[in-house]
């Protein structure tokens, strides 16, 4: 997940003008309004399946998961008036790429006070992609403790699975095709919420993308 997150949308993607936030020659198919309406939607679904969400335990995806992850909980204790704990899971030493790509930074796995064991744990991320992010999720989420189920919230479904895994919550499914990327922006990261399609660079593969 996380990754190298990327990709969306059919059919041709008009230029546009290159874009001082990096995003070069991209359109936005989500804004802030859009992401805050689904996020408010996913809460709702959460609550739901859930029946009410009492054991739910949130985990973001880092980087940009966590931030989502901190969103949906909020949300759920705006419709609850419970806080729903939330932390984050580190995937980067259980990914199955580490032998292609240089070695990457270790971001922070922080579990809430009661643990995982016996909850329902809800995966969050921002791009779900090939599945190989998740599986990865899975994997350290099970050095940890044994939840009684574990659920998957995406910001964007783009397709292109390589592994039997689908989302339980999906904000935006995005049907794309490998020549296009999604770049999800977030205020807390980058200034801004957006999600953005634009096409990969012909050249070496650079910057944030998606393999999720």
């Amino acid at each position: 997940m996380v990754d190298d997150r990327s990709d969306i949308s059919t059919g041709p993607t008009p230029a546009a003008s290159p874009r001082a936030d990096g995003a070069g020659t991209a359109r936005p198919v989500l804004e802030g309004p859009d992401i805050a309406r689904v996020l408010t939607r996913i809460a709702h679904e959460i609550v739901e399946r859930a029946k009410g969400a009492d054991d739910v335990v949130l985990l973001g995806i880092p980087t940009r998961g966590v931030f989502l992850a901190r969103r949906l909980a909020d949300k759920l204790a705006e419709i609850t008036g419970r806080a729903a704990p939330v932390g984050s899971l580190d995937i980067t030493m259980y990914r199955d790429d580490l032998r292609l790509h240089p070695p990457r930074a270790l971001a922070r796995t922080d579990i809430p006070g009661d643990g995982v064991d016996g909850r329902l744990v809800v995966l969050v991320d921002d791009v779900l992609f090939s599945g190989r992010t998740i599986r990865a999720a899975l994997d350290a989420l099970g050095d940890i403790g044994r939840p009684r189920a574990v659920q998957l919230a995406v910001l964007v479904d783009r397709g292109h699975r390589e592994l039997p895994i689908r989302a339980d919550y999906v904000g935006k499914n995005l049907p794309t095709s490998l020549r296009e990327t999604v770049k999800v922006l977030l205020a807390e990261e980058d200034g801004r919420d957006s999600v953005l399609l634009g096409q990969k660079d012909p050249g070496p593969r650079a910057g944030h993308a998606a393999d999720g």
